[in-house]
């Protein structure tokens, strides 16, 4: 059996530090010494350390993009209903991978509403595909643009999640997870049409 490539070995070091000690630990020192190798040796496959943490976020979103993939579900609002309980999932069950997706400043970021608009998300392109069904279903608002409502679900989700990672949201995961519901139900309800019924 060949060996694992040289810039496997690193990426696998380097998501194994971020995983145990965030970004603290991940320095090229821990890592090529993890590796066997010397630090100038990862310079020969990964620029500098952000271009780790690069690898790390489109690791993460990569991971977001296979689970979100995985939603069997035909109706689009119920579609992105479950989607906003995956990405609750994800942080709770891969902390360290929703945080490289979601939290860490990488350069190769998709970011907002440019890069989602022009297909360049692989997540993005998932979730407006969906959006876009339920705008001409008319189970969205005449006046919604699926960008926005992918925005404040996510901006939602996101926020609450960060809140309640800090500590700063009371009671224990079932309660938080019952505020996450009742909470993403609104802010999608907010965009969805009275008379639609799935």
């Amino acid at each position: 059996m060949p060996a694992e490539p040289t810039r496997d070995r690193i990426f696998a070091a380097a998501r194994s530090a971020f995983a145990a000690e965030g970004m603290e630990g991940l320095s090229m020192r821990k890592v090529a010494k993890a590796v066997g190798i010397t630090p100038m040796a990862i310079y020969r496959h990964f620029a500098d350390r952000d271009a780790l943490v690069d690898a790390l976020a489109i690791d993460g979103l990569d991971r977001w993009r296979d689970r979100i993939a995985a939603i069997d579900v035909g109706d689009p609002i119920a579609w992105l209903e479950q989607m906003g309980e995956e990405f609750l999932d994800y942080a709770l069950e891969e902390p360290r991978r929703f945080e490289a997706a979601f939290l860490l400043p990488a350069r190769s970021a998709r970011k907002f509403p440019e890069d989602f608009a022009a297909g360049r998300s692989p997540p993005g392109q998932i979730w407006l595909a969906k959006l876009e069904d339920a705008r001409v279903q008319g189970a969205l608002k005449p006046d919604t643009n699926p960008l926005d409502v992918g925005l404040a679900v996510w901006g939602m989700g996101q926020g609450l999640i960060t809140l309640w990672r800090a500590g700063r949201i009371t009671g224990g995961l079932e309660d938080f997870r019952r505020l996450y519901r009742q909470s993403l139900r609104r802010c999608i309800g907010a965009f969805v049409t009275r008379d639609f019924h799935p």
